[in-house]
């Protein structure tokens, strides 16, 4: 199956996050009335082509693409598509210009150093492909930059296009799609963990307040299942616990414990030891080691 109708012209072509290997975020088709709008295109070539035969089947074009933030999970399709779709138009806020100076290329430079002394194929592999994507990142750039939150018309279908600053990254899209009631929160909500390397705790919090005050019925993350009101409910309360906890002075087992306890309902298919290990470098190496890296991004214009 290449994606599954998940609301009436609401598409989905769910992301991988496997242990050992680089994730690919969720990918939401919308159907316009002439053609398809495409919410992130993942990193690896196969999860890509899926979103391309998906088109191919609903024999449609793929008009646009919105690119929820810079992570290359999200943005690492788009140069495929625009090589199917010439006249496709990638809309995403301006965070990736700084990402490109800033985040990805520290991270390119650590992917050289790694692969000089890295033997293993598969590891060996996945450092090339982010590799690859960073070096090609002018085929991975948004041609319309959104800065403020609006309503766009993509492909004849409305959809409500909402700017986060200073959240997951320095500047996240998420979406409301009247027509279907869906909202589609790219990386504001992510299982099996809430991944804080590039993000502002406080700013991500307020634009998950900002989400629940939208009426949607089915919210698409950018990583996991579809989720009810009730469900983000249940997220929202696990992620503010986790942060509270992080900048606290509680044990980090504690935290940790907490975590697994209030995301217990989304963890059910996923491996204790691993969400654990992704637990423990989130509170120790993110919010409890780097607070004053955190206080730059939250401050930064």
């Amino acid at each position: 199956m290449l994606a599954t109708e998940v609301a009436p012209g609401v598409l989905l072509v769910p992301g991988a996050f496997v242990r050992g290997q680089q994730p690919d975020g969720n990918s939401v088709i919308l159907r316009g009335k002439h053609g398809l709008v495409v919410v992130d295109t993942g990193r690896h070539a196969a999860h890509t082509q899926k979103v391309l035969d998906t088109a191919a089947a609903l024999k449609q074009p793929v008009e646009a693409v919105i690119n929820t933030h810079w992570h290359l999970d999200h943005i690492g399709g788009n140069a495929r598509v625009r090589q199917a779709y010439p006249g496709v138009h990638v809309y995403a806020s301006g965070a990736f210009a700084g990402a490109r100076t800033g985040f990805l290329a520290s991270y390119r430079a650590q992917l050289v150093e790694m692969l000089k002394t890295t033997a293993d194929p598969v590891q060996r592999q996945t450092f090339e492909t982010d590799l690859q994507l960073i070096d090609s990142a002018d085929k991975l750039a948004p041609d319309v930059v959104v800065d403020r939150s609006q309503t766009l018309k993509l492909a004849g279908r409305s959809v409500d296009v909402h700017l986060a600053k200073h959240a997951a990254t320095a500047g996240d899209l998420w979406m409301f799609d009247r027509l279907s009631g869906v909202a589609i929160a790219g990386d504001l909500v992510t299982l099996p963990i809430p991944f804080l390397d590039t993000a502002c705790p406080s700013g991500w919090s307020s634009a998950l307040a900002d989400l629940e005050r939208t009426d949607f019925k089915l919210l698409i993350p950018g990583h996991g299942a579809p989720m009810t009101r009730a469900d983000f409910a249940v997220y929202r309360t696990a992620f503010d616990n986790l942060v509270a906890c992080g900048a606290s002075s509680a044990d980090k087992k504690a935290c940790i414990d907490g975590w697994m306890k209030d995301a217990a309902p989304f963890l059910r298919n996923d491996d204790p030891a691993w969400v654990r290990m992704l637990a423990d470098y989130y509170v120790g190496a993110v919010l409890r080691e780097g607070p004053k890296m955190i206080a730059e991004r939250c401050a930064a214009d």
